[in-house]
């Protein structure tokens, strides 16, 4: 079994010192579950390629002083190539189930537009697990990397980012074989 029900837990402070106090208690919810990375030991190594996508929602003249190489931090684009294939290399470090696998190739392109810039990962391995997580991770961590590197061109006068979000991120292409 994957999953278990919810369950709520009474959380009482262990040295209540007064009775208001030991009338406050915290409900907290827990998923009871049993975890297992899937046993993939009998499958055969073959070719395995995937190919995602994304993009991130800008200011058009933070695109602007993107294309004219002129953000305070550097090469944006730069910077989110490298990260994108480094976040591919560590994927089995930050998703807990996900099987450490040999990468063999990784590519990264940067479509921009007016007023975004869309990313595509695709990563090559040959072995006996798909590579999609390895990409989506990849693209996740280059489109944050890029909101990273422009913070300051996107924020407004609050702080906040009205103008900037990452959307549509999805699997275009999954093969094996």
């Amino acid at each position: 079994m994957v999953s278990g029900p919810l369950k709520s837990e009474t959380i009482e402070s262990p040295k209540s010192k007064t009775k208001e106090q030991s009338r406050i208690n915290s409900t907290m919810q827990r998923h009871d579950v049993s975890m297992a990375m899937i046993d993939i030991s009998k499958k055969g190594d073959v070719e395995r390629v995937a190919e995602v996508s994304g993009s991130i929602k800008l200011k058009s003249s933070t695109v602007e002083r993107i294309k004219s190489g002129n953000i305070k931090k550097g090469d944006v684009l730069g910077c989110a190539e490298t990260a994108a294939i480094l976040a591919v290399k560590k994927t089995p470090d930050m998703i807990p189930l996900c099987h450490p696998i040999s990468i063999e190739a990784v590519k990264v392109y940067f479509s921009i537009g007016e007023s975004d810039i869309k990313a595509t990962v695709s990563v090559k391995s040959i072995g006996k697990t798909g590579v999609e997580m390895d990409a989506l991770h990849g693209l996740s961590v280059a489109l944050l990397t890029i909101w990273d590197m422009v913070k300051s061109e996107e924020k407004d006068e609050t702080g906040n980012y009205p103008h900037t979000w990452i959307e549509k991120i999805r699997v275009e292409k999954k093969e094996k074989g």
